[in-house]
């Protein structure tokens, strides 16, 4: 393992495959709400289009967790990114409600296997001591393609449709499965299996790995947040007189590059719950904020906050449950924590939807709900944190 990670040409090509699939997926987000009304879904709970995407991204974790310990990391990445493709183009294809919600689905999947085999190949690669550098690196690069992708996507929409805003996402899902082939597998060869049926059976202990449990419960309730910015944001920015949905996701996607590494050295010198708590406090006030816009200046502000808030905790999050596998289990243990990822967003998805019910009264009361389940979060942790007297201990 190289100690100096920023001279490995592997470290890089994942970086920027990651910003292209970031980009590809989330550039569609702030027009889909706008997309299912106009093949029909009026009345249809718009939490659905997140929560879709997420319970089969959720689902197919396991599998993709213990695939990538078993045959690799590699073809886990290649599969998933490739499967994005795919959605990608079907969409301006299959356009009925039920058609879309399949599409979804299916996309789900792509982030159900991308992102695990992604975070383990990282951690094969990255000393222990850079980490949280590391991830947050990483993060810059995949924030950039989520923070490009929403203003190209709607800026598509605007000018030509969204045809061309789908086949686009799906141009730049195939550049991210192109750049695999400049890159090496890190699983050792001794350790790899030949794919088969049995590799594809899962039983109850490929669904978790008890050590990684804590940082990812505690992460669960960061990102429900996220659920309800996604959920909510479209029609809130409309009604501030908002057109260009994607610019509000610029500021959150922004922010959280600007802090990502410096908050992953953080965690590196100071321990990663720390930084977690940090992140926390700055999500209540972000989302608290977001709530009481009146304004697109308020919101923006809110958005801003909120994407300093994920840039301090996420890269600490996912360095700690890092730090906490090893290798015969690192699938398994990122396979935990993007299960509890996605069930977050999913519950905030939906748990917001329903109570927004497509009135603007309800929604600031959505954010200061999620604000408060984080703070509770956040009171556990800190009463875990000062029992254990571990703030100061890398990987606690």
């Amino acid at each position: 393992m190289e100690q100096n990670f920023l001279k490995n040409k592997q470290f890089w090509l994942l970086s920027i495959s990651s910003l292209f699939f970031f980009m590809s997926f989330n550039m569609m987000l702030p027009e889909l709400p706008d997309f299912l009304k106009s093949i029909g879904g009026y009345d249809i709970n718009i939490g659905y289009i997140i929560a879709s995407f997420t319970i089969v991204a959720m689902i197919s974790r396991p599998l993709s967790g213990k695939l990538t310990d078993a045959i690799g990391r590699m073809p886990v990445m290649i599969f998933g990114a490739f499967v994005a493709f795919v959605a990608s183009i079907f969409y301006p294809i299959w356009t009925t409600v039920l058609g879309f919600f399949i599409l979804r689905s299916i996309h789900g999947m792509s982030t159900g296997f991308k992102p695990t085999a992604t975070a383990a190949y990282l951690a094969d690669i990255v000393p222990q001591n850079r980490r949280g550098e590391a991830m947050g690196i990483l993060g810059v690069l995949g924030s950039t393609g989520m923070a490009s992708g929403p203003v190209l996507g709607s800026f598509i929409k605007e000018h030509w449709g969204f045809s061309p805003m789908f086949i686009t996402s799906g141009i730049i899902s195939l550049l991210s499965v192109l750049i695999f082939f400049g890159m090496k597998e890190t699983l050792p060869k001794e350790k790899r299996q030949k794919i088969s049926w049995k590799l594809l059976k899962i039983t109850k202990n490929d669904f978790f790995e008890p050590s990684v449990l804590l940082p990812s419960v505690i992460l669960l309730f960061n990102v429900a947040s996220y659920g309800v910015v996604v959920t909510l944001i479209p029609d809130f920015a409309d009604s501030l007189g908002i057109s260009n949905k994607g610019v509000f996701f610029s500021y959150v996607l922004i922010a959280s590059m600007l802090v990502r590494i410096f908050a992953g050295k953080l965690s590196d010198r100071y321990g990663r719950i720390i930084v977690v708590q940090i992140g926390m406090i700055l999500l209540i006030l972000a989302m608290i904020t977001i709530g009481s816009s009146t304004s697109s200046y308020i919101l923006y502000t809110g958005g801003f906050l909120y994407g300093i808030a994920r840039g301090i905790y996420a890269p600490a999050s996912y360095a700690w449950v890092t730090d906490l596998s090893t290798t015969e289990n690192r699938g398994r243990s990122f396979s935990t924590m993007y299960i509890l990822f996605e069930l977050g967003i999913t519950l905030g998805a939906i748990l917001s939807g329903f109570y927004y019910d497509h009135d603007l009264k309800n929604i600031p009361y959505s954010f200061y709900g999620v604000a408060f389940t984080t703070f509770c979060a956040l009171l556990f942790l800190s009463i875990y944190s000062f029992k254990k007297n571990n703030t100061n201990t890398i990987g606690a």
